[in-house]
């Protein structure tokens, strides 16, 4: 059975809009009737020794793109979440375009490899303050409009099942999500008589540039040496076909639909994960 979902008349702000998990939520905000903000750096680089190609700006246009070919009005910005300044520039401009915020996904977040004791610096704070200070920052300068207009409103922040538990050689990465865990919980509670409700989605393996380039760009054994310890990521298909195969990005998106509807009125401050049972074990 596919829920449909009727967004019509709202906004939705997603960040790391440009491909994978965020440009699947954009798309199915669009499908469902809302008009959406597209956010993500656009300016390619790499997540840290060659892992994986961050998106670049062509991708945010293509995202775009498929938001107006659904029948709805796309904003596309450029803009790094771990600078306070031009997420508040970012939000002013959804405002100036479409008056208000009725939807918050916060999605933009990096991932890379390093032992704790090698880890450089800088990779450390790639990681923590995109995936963890750039939800606050975010969630910081859509809230005030959400308040300040005084009819509620939905956050939806993207953790993992590294939030769940731990990932060896990735506690950055896996700190960052338990802080999302974290924050996403006392945002929930802080917010109460406001009437904005604040969940967290925890997916599992998705196929992503994260998840893909992995194997692809650093080897099958560095994959291999990470499930040696954690088990097979998608539980089920390792169950019923053999493989672990990553989840389609559009399963995630169907939580976040659903957290982000009247729905899910009643839900709030959870960490909801969508991991095929791997939090199970």
């Amino acid at each position: 059975m596919t829920v449909e979902y009727d967004f019509s008349g709202n906004v939705a702000f997603v960040t790391g809009a440009a491909r994978g998990m965020g440009r699947a939520h954009a798309v199915g905000f669009a499908e469902s009737g809302a008009d959406v903000v597209a956010v993500d750096l656009g300016a390619g680089g790499s997540s840290g020794e060659g892992q994986y190609e961050l998106a670049a700006e062509s991708d945010l246009r293509e995202t775009v793109e498929l938001v107006e070919d659904a029948g709805q009005e796309a904003l596309g910005l450029p803009v790094d979440v771990r600078e306070e300044s031009q997420v508040a520039e970012a939000v002013d401009a959804a405002l100036d375009a479409f008056g208000g915020i009725d939807v918050l996904v916060n999605n933009a977040g990096v991932f890379n490899l390093g032992e704790v004791p090698e880890m450089p610096e800088s990779k450390w704070d790639q990681v923590v303050d995109t995936n963890l200070k750039g939800v606050w920052l975010c969630s910081k300068h859509v809230s005030r409009h959400m308040i300040d207009r005084g009819d509620g409103g939905k956050i939806v922040n993207i953790a993992s099942v590294g939030g769940l538990g731990g990932f060896p050689e990735a506690a950055h990465y896996s700190g960052s999500k338990h802080g999302v865990i974290g924050l996403t919980r006392s945002m929930a509670l802080e917010f109460l008589e406001h009437d904005i409700n604040v969940n967290a989605v925890c997916p599992g393996s998705v196929a992503t540039r994260i998840i893909l380039g992995i194997p692809e760009n650093l080897g099958d054994d560095v994959w291999d040496s990470i499930t040696d310890v954690t088990g097979a990521f998608n539980v089920k298909s390792h169950v019923t076909e053999g493989e672990d195969v990553p989840m389609d990005p559009r399963e995630i998106t169907k939580a976040v639909l659903w957290l982000s509807s009247p729905d899910a009125d009643f839900v709030n401050g959870v960490a909801l994960p969508v991991d095929t049972g791997y939090s199970a074990k």
